[in-house]
């Protein structure tokens, strides 16, 4: 078992109802039955078509031809065109651009299990997703026909061209160029790396959804454009032709080996063509459409293998025997299950509450992002302000303490978990490029301490903080008021850090800004144990009203074990956070640094 529908359930249908999305008109044609339905078909398309290939495709990882050619796994193509068959790539696109208007909630709850499943395969398609998302809302009707309805079938690979080789993720610094031939058609040259899902065999054709500047364009950010790109460029009598984008290479990586990344070189022969997508000089913010969700699909992905790493840990400590309890003075007495040492509980604890809390935020955050955009009024305005804020914490914590997580896996295996023989050694190397996908945890911990935490005059922390105390009231019962009372006193200190560090926003945002990753390590431990308290006064309610369904009793008791375990073991790691912000010592400015040897 990589991931647990009944988790997923309960976050779902109880800790984060889906059913008030139902009455929006966006999603007044969907119900709780038709998309469950959908979320279970992901399990059987992922039990069957992923899961059994995720070694394999490890082992057989995609390989450059050295033509400008990647050779892939001979199962991709099929795991592209299923998930395109199925709904998975257009799931959540609007009917009117031929997609089937799921709420996000359910079409990433999809996600979840194939990410869980295979996490390499999976960013095929919601590369292609995005970029598909990028053409419909900016694009015109013609880009829209001519584009989109390919991608949605599975048949071409959508991507984000970003990054080049002399400014890595400084965007103002890109150099691609565009000169205009005619209306919205412009002849593109540059290069671009680390091109995820970039001109592989399981597609027939690829298209590049890439910033690049237009000859005569302001500096810096406010000069960048956004094109779209094909390999193969269509011709007025619907032929395909040779668009001069050459694949010069394949990054070969630490981990999602079956999962292409490639250095992509537009227009060494002056023959690529790219179409504009929208105004000039407007791509960044066009692109942060992209970039947003697919930060917060990052952090879900990170979660979902972290789940996955936990779940295989589980199932090895339940049958792996070793050893006996210190309590035990026969050595006559046979070994005992691993499970049962409290060392490797304590690891399985801490993987459950890292896996299953990363998951509940991830979901919160898709539900959110439908209110954001199908909702209308105040609801509509807190949603997107309490996603802003909360979308680069999903990014980081889930992909930093995931990492955390996977190698607690390793270990709760011992000498074989470091070995081929298991997945949990797979899990960790994936894992890892997370915390450095769509913004390296720097960058979102500048972001939240940077722009989130002052954003619209402080509204966006104020949406969470709100959220959180609301949470906090509702936990009052005699077992849950005790850890009610604690996060209460950890927003207390991420209020009182805040007005710690704010003297130096105006004088010196460097030292300001200098400890913003710790910042956000503090915040998000906290905004885990919101949401392991969110799903304790869900599980707590379900114990004494006895409405369990089908779901074990135990299930419910485990949550509660979880959140009190995580509340002891894990959020006093904000408190010293915190003691570091509020240290009045100032230890990495550059001119410091140079001076050591």
């Amino acid at each position: 078992m990589y991931t647990n529908l009944n988790h997923l359930k309960f976050l779902l249908k109880d800790v984060h109802p889906i059913e008030p999305l139902f009455a929006l008109p966006k999603f007044s044609h969907a119900d709780w039955e038709q998309c469950w339905m959908m979320v279970e078909s992901a399990k059987a398309l992922a039990d069957r078509d992923m899961a059994p290939y995720f070694k394999a495709m490890d082992e057989q990882g995609v390989q450059y031809d050295g033509k400008g050619g990647v050779k892939s796994h001979p199962q991709l193509k099929t795991i592209i065109r299923q998930a395109g068959q199925q709904g998975w790539i257009n799931g959540a696109a609007s009917f009117d651009v031929g997609g089937m208007q799921m709420p996000l909630m359910v079409y990433n709850a999809g996600q979840h299990i194939f990410q869980a499943a295979n996490n390499g395969c999976q960013g095929y398609f919601s590369l292609t997703s995005g970029a598909a998302a990028l053409i419909t809302s900016f694009g015109s009707k013609k880009q829209i026909e001519t584009f989109v309805p390919n991608m949605f079938d599975g048949l071409w690979q959508g991507t984000m061209a970003l990054t080049e080789p002399q400014a890595g993720s400084s965007l103002s610094d890109i150099t691609s160029s565009a000169t205009q031939i005619q209306g919205d058609r412009y002849r593109i040259k540059g290069q671009k790396i680390f091109i995820s899902g970039g001109q592989h065999e399981a597609c027939d054709n690829f298209v590049h959804l890439t910033l690049v500047r237009i000859e005569g364009a302001p500096a810096g950010t406010k000069g960048i454009s956004l094109f779209i790109i094909p390999k193969f460029r269509p011709e007025a009598d619907g032929s395909l032709k040779y668009n001069d984008v050459f694949c010069a290479g394949d990054f070969q990586k630490m981990g999602q080996k079956g999962y292409v990344t490639t250095h992509l070189v537009f227009g060494d022969n002056d023959d690529c063509i790219g179409w504009l997508v929208g105004e000039p000089n407007k791509g960044l913010t066009y692109m942060f459409q992209m970039m947003n969700e697919a930060r917060i699909g990052v952090g879900q992905t990170a979660a979902s293998v972290a789940m996955a790493a936990y779940h295989a840990s589980l199932q090895y400590a339940k049958e792996r025997t070793q050893g006996r309890l210190v309590s035990e003075k026969d050595p006559l007495k046979p070994p005992t299950l691993i499970i049962r040492h409290p060392d490797v509980q304590r690891m399985l604890f801490t993987q459950k509450a890292i896996a299953e809390g990363s998951l509940s935020l991830a979901m919160e955050c898709n539900k959110l992002y439908d209110l954001a955009h199908a909702a209308d009024g105040d609801t509509q305005r807190e949603a997107w302000l309490l996603l802003e804020f909360l979308t680069p914490i999903v990014k980081t914590y889930s992909s930093e303490q995931g990492s955390r997580s996977a190698a607690l896996a390793v270990q709760t295996l011992g000498g074989y978990g470091f070995t081929m023989d298991f997945p949990v050694q797979q899990h960790y190397r994936d894992l890892k490029i997370m915390s450095i996908y769509e913004g390296t945890t720097g960058i979102q911990s500048l972001d939240l301490l940077g722009r989130k935490v002052s954003m619209e005059k402080g509204k966006a922390l104020a949406a969470l903080l709100t959220a959180m105390k609301n949470t906090i009231s509702a936990a009052q019962s005699a077992e849950l008021a005790p850890y009610a009372r604690k996060l209460d006193e950890e927003i207390a200190r991420i209020q009182a850090v805040l007005a710690h560090v704010a003297r130096y926003a105006a004088a010196d945002m460097d030292r300001f800004l200098s400890d913003a990753t710790v910042f956000m390590e503090q915040v998000s431990y906290v905004v885990i144990g919101w949401q392991w308290l969110k799903m304790a006064v869900v599980a707590e309610a379900k114990l004494k009203s006895g409405d369990l369904g089908t779901t074990p009793k135990a299930f419910f008791e485990g949550k509660l074990h979880t959140m009190k375990f995580y509340f002891r073991y894990e959020l006093p790691h904000a408190e010293a956070c915190a003691k570091t912000m509020m240290d009045g010592e100032y230890l990495t400015n550059l001119k410091t640094f140079e001076r050591l040897d």
